[in-house]
């Protein structure tokens, strides 16, 4: 999908989440809400694999995009999605910064604060779905 990073994990989905928490709370970013949609599906009786939604961040890191362009509010915190296919495999998926960037026409001066959301994004999914250590 346009946008969205998606990687396999070397972990089921408890694992992966636990670890990708245990990381962003590791770099003293706040989590604002962890949603688990197989429970909530479960609680209205209906079957729903693994699922779950983390919504975390930095306002010092967030609130500048916001500053230029306030629609990106609608994106922000950042989001990121474990969720376990039909076959067993976990899978960790969030918005690329880029592609939040673009979406809201943010123009060249954002670009350092994407940059580093970027990266923060992929050493946190690497982190949490790799057997070693991020680089």
């Amino acid at each position: 999908m346009n946008g969205l990073q998606t990687t396999q994990s070397s972990f089921g989905p408890r694992e992966t989440m636990n670890r990708l928490r245990a990381e962003i709370e590791a770099r003293g970013m706040q989590v604002f809400a962890h949603i688990d949609h197989a429970a909530l599906a479960t609680e209205a009786g209906l079957p729903l694999l693994p699922t779950e939604v983390i919504i975390f961040g930095n306002p010092r890191a967030g609130t500048p995009l916001m500053q230029a362009r306030q629609t990106v509010g609608i994106d922000l915190p950042l989001k990121v999605l474990v969720w376990q296919d039909a076959s067993g495999k976990t899978w960790l998926s969030y918005n690329e910064p880029e592609w939040i960037a673009h979406r809201h026409g943010l123009d060249a001066q954002a670009d350092p604060a994407v940059g580093k959301m970027a990266a923060m994004l992929k050493a946190l999914s690497e982190k949490a779905t790799a057997d070693t250590p991020a680089s």
